[in-house]
């Protein structure tokens, strides 16, 4: 949320030659993120075991939850921190920075996961340490980039903008649904599958998730770097580079939509092998499951850009509405709607009525709004 809210709002004012200002917002937007986390942090602490219990832990699992929970908690700033950077670099005009930064947050876990786990044996405590420390390394290297960086964006004193924060909020929101709906679905996913086949089918829906997942990472990807590109050029009020980025941005994504939907489905049965053994209960699950689920592929793209789309030109309304309806309403409903109607194919097909139902909410506000942001014929 204050990732993607935030950057819209900098990347516009840095159009419109407020730098001052989109400095004086990038700190301000960079503290809160802090003090969020530590509030969260806290909170986690006190209430660490009524969080695991709502969770549904068991008490098998109480200790290995609260291992996790507790090294968690104490780096959620960390997190908060690195996830803005991720963001907020591109808008700076620094995505190589931002890709380093990743990198080497993830490099890092990796690494840290073998040593701790495997050497030292230090099992789950070792794998929340080494996730924790991932993040730890380049909130900490972005912030000395930001000290030393004296370019677009750096830190500098900052000046309480309430109005801005709360632009900001409700700007990012359907990037905060989004983002928060991938939980509740994926655990109503594993609730439906285990009512209609058991850890099997839990086993099968995880394997397709880990290929949407794939699928949707380009598009949130491609969707966050160029949303601030958009952002700059629609606050400098150049109609003609905006009709450029977003017909090209049209192009890729459904250029992408058709290979990959192609690329998935021949490759289907290769990618549900690599978790299960071939001939078994969960492949077979799977396998028909890819098949169907995958269909939605083909449409994802446009959804998750519109409404990333939409945030870069500060409508935040529009944003939430797609993101809101596409990941809760739509899902959501299908999962307990569909399922009585064609059974365990009923779950399966959820995932592509919800973007169906999706795209025409979100072709909609395209047209609706399509002289208004200047971005007209080109895409609309």
């Amino acid at each position: 949320m204050l990732a993607s809210g935030g950057s819209a709002v900098i990347a516009k004012k840095l159009g419109e030659n407020r730098s001052d200002e989109a400095r004086q917002n990038f700190t301000l937007i960079m503290i809160t993120g802090l003090v969020i986390g530590i509030i969260i942090g806290i909170i986690g602490y006190i209430f660490s075991d009524e969080i695991i219990y709502l969770l549904g832990s068991t008490e098998e699992l109480y200790k290995y939850c609260r291992y996790y929970l507790m090294i968690s908690v104490i780096f959620v700033p960390s997190y908060i921190i690195n996830l803005l950077y991720q963001i907020l670099t591109i808008t700076a005009g620094k995505p190589k920075v931002g890709l380093i930064l990743t990198a080497m947050g993830g490099v890092s876990n990796m690494l840290l996961d073998y040593i701790f786990i495997v050497p030292m044996d230090m099992g789950i405590l070792g794998a929340a340490l080494a996730t924790g420390i991932g993040n730890l390394i380049p909130s900490i290297l972005g912030t000395l980039y930001f000290i030393k960086n004296k370019e677009t964006l750096y830190f500098v004193k900052p000046k309480f903008d309430l109005d801005m924060l709360i632009k900001t909020c409700i700007n990012g929101s359907s990037e905060m649904i989004t983002n928060l709906a991938t939980g509740v679905t994926t655990m109503l996913f594993n609730i439906m599958m285990m009512k209609y086949l058991g850890s099997d089918g839990v086993a099968a829906m995880s394997i397709v998730l880990y290929g949407q997942f794939l699928v949707t990472a380009i598009y949130i990807g491609f969707s966050s770097g160029v949303a601030p590109v958009i952002s700059y050029n629609y606050g400098e009020q150049n109609k003609k580079q905006t009709r450029k980025i977003i017909k090209y941005s049209a192009m890729f994504i459904a250029i992408n939509s058709i290979s990959s939907y192609i690329i998935f489905m021949l490759s289907a049965s290769s990618i549900v092998e690599i978790f299960s053994s071939r001939g078994s209960d969960v492949y077979y699950i799977g396998y028909n499951g890819f098949i169907i689920f995958g269909t939605s592929f083909l449409i994802t793209g446009v959804n998750i850009f519109t409404s990333s789309m939409f945030t870069a030109f500060s409508n935040g309304k529009v944003s939430a509405t797609i993101s809101f309806f596409r990941t809760f309403v739509f899902i959501v409903g299908g999962i307990f709607i569909l399922p009585k109607i064609l059974g365990v194919n009923g779950i399966w097909i959820s995932v592509p009525v919800a973007e169906v139902l999706a795209i025409v909410i979100s072709i909609n506000y395209i047209y609706k709004y399509k002289d208004d942001y200047g971005y007209g014929k080109d895409i609309a």
